[in-house]
Parts: structure tokens; C-alpha cells; sequence
């Protein structure tokens, strides 16, 4: 059988209608449209039908994805908002105390230690909190992406029983994938470090220069391959859920998906990535407008020397109405990267596995239009068509 280009053949062969390119006989035209039972054809997908696929997703599941973002943002922006109400009634009385000194004056270790021991177990709590909501989201997205594919409905508690099963070995994946970029962070800091340690040292400005200098130059040569090791496993999350690996399989199988597709699959994300911070920071403008008025009226009413729980009841309403906006912003730029990632995942395995007949089987889609070219990987890793 001639194998058609446009499918992007891959290890498993090419596919077609009947020997004819994506189409059947003559009568037909000699052309037809590879199926489309869900949001994308199950062909190699263009930018097009990545950007596309990820707004049907968005449109059609959006009960699916954005309850589950609003639930556990929202969870996470309440659990943090009790936490910081109780650990300020703990050390109201050392900040207090604190605030009130005059720049002269040191604060005892009575007073420092308290509100030291609340940060850090704030900032604990926050690290903990942040790392399960995203993990579950990015095991979400998989897990509805999966049914849209092939156009099938998903209950919400289905998507949350899947997020769930697969919470852990996807955090494990994101740390992992987060880890590239530490590299450029960590030079940069140590650069600010060193000046910062020059300038209280008083060792002139040589130190800080080179410092300053060494740490930029770091980054500028680490950077590009930090984001070259990024690209190489952003695919990892979408191998946790869809395969079912772990986080270090799931990072070679993100590496070996990529592979010869950088530039492409580099471009898209950025591209997705962009939009979704641009759609992210309209969002945030009326809340913020919204958030003015009250905190403007609240700060008129304080009086010459307020109190720290007087200037926090003041601008109460402006932070209530910053922390909704920076929910759905979050919302917005966590949802629609992870579906574009996604559908690049299924493109790769289009392309490279011919897994499209396998889509098309799940689908329910006519199978004279893929016929099997020997053995082909089963779908998203394992199980049977109807699976899933």
C-alpha cells in the first residue's frame, strides 16, 4: 500500500481509504477527510487544529474543566485565606508590636520568632497546596482530553476519580519537568546573592560587578538548554495519565515522542502559553477595577495610625476581588496550555505510532477507512479500544 506523506507515516506505517490518500475510490472524489468523530481529525494535526481542538475542548467540557479548576483553585484560595486568618490571630499581638517600632528600635526574639514560624508553616502549607491542585489539573486535562478526542461525554466525578488515580506520579512528572529550569534560576540568584553580600560587606562595586556578571553570563549559556530539556519532557504529565507510566518513564517517553518535532512542538507551546497569559491578564483587569473602589473608600475611613487588622478590614475588599481575578487568570493559563500539550501528545503518536485507526476504532469510526498495516500500539498505552 503507498503510504501517504501527510500522515506522517511513522514506525507503524502510513494510512489511508482504500489504497486512495486520506480519500476512497474515484467516485469519491479520490478524497476524503480523514474522520473527526471528537475535536480534532484523527490525522496529523496543524496549528489550526491544535489551537481549534483545544477551544472545542474548552467549549464542549467546560463544565468538566473549568469545575474541576474552580473547585480546587477556589478550595486552595479558601484553605489559604483560613490559614492566614488563624495564623494571624496566633501572632497578632508580636506583629502588632512589631509594626509599631520606630526604625531605630529592634524587635526581641519573642516577637521574631512567632511571626517567623508562621510564615514558614504558611509557606509550607502553600508549597503542599499548590503542588496537589496542580497536579490534579494536569492529571484532569488528560482525562477529559481523552473523551473529547473521541467525542464522548465524561461526568465530572469520572475526571475527578481519574485526576485522582493519577495525582501522584503526575506531581512526580511536573517537579521533575519543573527541575530543567532550575539551573538559570538558581545562577541568576546566586549573582543577587553575591551582590548583595558585596554591598554589605562594603567590598566596592568590583565584587558585585563580577558577581552581577558571572551569574548573567550563566544563564544566557544555561538558559537555552534548560528550555531545550523543557520542551523535550512537557510531554510527561500527558504520558502519566494517558499511559499510565511513572514520572521517570514518563519523562523518556516524553523525549522520544518529541523527538525530531522540537521546533514545532517548542513554537505551539509558546504560542499557546502566550495566549493563555494575554487572555490571563484581561481577566484580572475589571477585578482589579472592581477591587479599587472598596479599598479606596476603606483606606479614607482609617485613621492617622491604624492598626495592621484595621488596614487589613480596609482593604478587604479590594484583596477579595484581586484574589477572584488571579483564580480565573489561573484558571485560564493552567486549562488551555495543558490541552494544547495534550493534543500535541496525540499528534506525536499519530505521526510516529499510527495511532489514528486505533482513535478511530475507539470512535466507533468506520474501519474501511484505516486498514491495519500489521501490529499497532495499543491505545494511550495499554488496554482496548473500548476502554476508552
Amino acid at each position: 500500500m503507498a503510504q501517504d506523506a501527510g500522515w506522517g507515516g511513522g514506525a507503524y506505517g502510513g494510512a489511508s481509504y482504500g489504497g486512495y490518500p486520506f480519500g476512497g475510490p474515484p467516485g469519491w472524489g479520490g478524497w476524503m477527510p480523514p474522520p473527526k468523530p471528537g475535536v480534532i481529525p484523527l490525522a496529523p494535526l496543524g496549528l489550526g487544529d491544535v489551537l481549534g481542538g483545544a477551544f472545542s475542548t474548552m467549549g464542549r467540557y467546560w463544565k468538566q474543566l473549568f469545575g474541576m479548576a474552580a473547585a480546587l483553585y477556589g478550595g486552595a484560595t479558601l484553605l489559604m485565606g483560613a490559614a492566614v486568618a488563624v495564623a494571624y490571630s496566633a501572632v497578632s499581638d508580636h506583629l502588632d508590636r512589631v509594626v509599631a517600632l520606630d526604625y531605630d528600635e529592634t524587635a526581641s526574639s519573642t516577637d521574631v520568632v512567632p511571626l517567623v514560624t508562621a510564615g514558614v508553616a504558611l509557606g509550607l502549607l502553600g508549597i503542599v497546596t499548590i503542588s496537589v491542585v496542580s497536579g490534579l489539573m494536569y492529571a484532569a486535562v488528560p482525562a477529559v482530553l481523552q473523551e473529547a478526542v473521541l467525542g464522548r461525554p465524561v461526568a465530572f466525578s469520572t475526571v475527578w476519580r481519574r485526576a485522582w488515580a493519577r495525582v501522584v506520579p503526575v506531581i512526580g512528572a511536573v517537579i521533575l519537568t519543573s527541575l530543567v529550569a532550575i539551573v538559570p534560576v538558581l545562577l541568576v540568584t546566586v549573582a543577587f546573592f553575591g551582590l548583595v553580600v558585596s554591598l554589605l560587606t562594603m567590598d566596592g562595586g568590583s565584587g558585585a560587578a563580577v558577581a552581577l556578571s558571572l551569574g548573567v553570563v550563566g544563564a544566557l549559556a544555561t538558559g537555552p538548554l534548560a528550555v531545550w530539556l523543557w520542551i523535550k519532557v512537557c510531554l510527561a504529565p500527558a504520558a502519566v495519565v494517558f499511559e499510565g507510566q511513572g514520572p521517570v518513564a514518563a519523562l523518556r517517553r516524553s523525549a522520544q515522542l518529541v523527538k525530531g518535532d522540537w521546533w514545532r512542538i517548542f513554537g505551539i507551546t509558546l504560542l499557546a502559553g502566550l495566549m493563555a497569559a494575554v487572555a490571563g491578564y484581561i481577566v484580572q483587569i475589571p477585578f482589579s477595577f472592581l477591587g479599587l473602589f472598596p479599598g479606596v473608600l476603606g483606606t479614607a475611613s482609617l485613621d492617622e495610625d491604624p492598626s495592621t487588622a484595621a488596614v487589613v478590614v480596609a482593604m478587604s475588599g479590594y484583596l477579595v476581588a484581586t484574589l477572584l481575578g488571579m483564580t480565573v487568570s489561573q484558571i485560564i493559563s493552567t486549562t488551555f496550555p495543558q490541552l494544547v500539550t495534550g493534543l500535541l501528545y496525540v499528534d506525536r503518536r499519530i505521526r510516529t505510532e499510527n495511532l489514528g485507526p486505533v482513535l478511530a476504532e475507539a470512535a466507533g469510526v468506520p474501519p474501511q477507512g484505516f486498514p491495519h498495516q500489521g501490529p499497532v500500539p495499543p491505545p494511550y498505552g495499554g488496554g482496548t479500544p473500548q476502554q476508552w
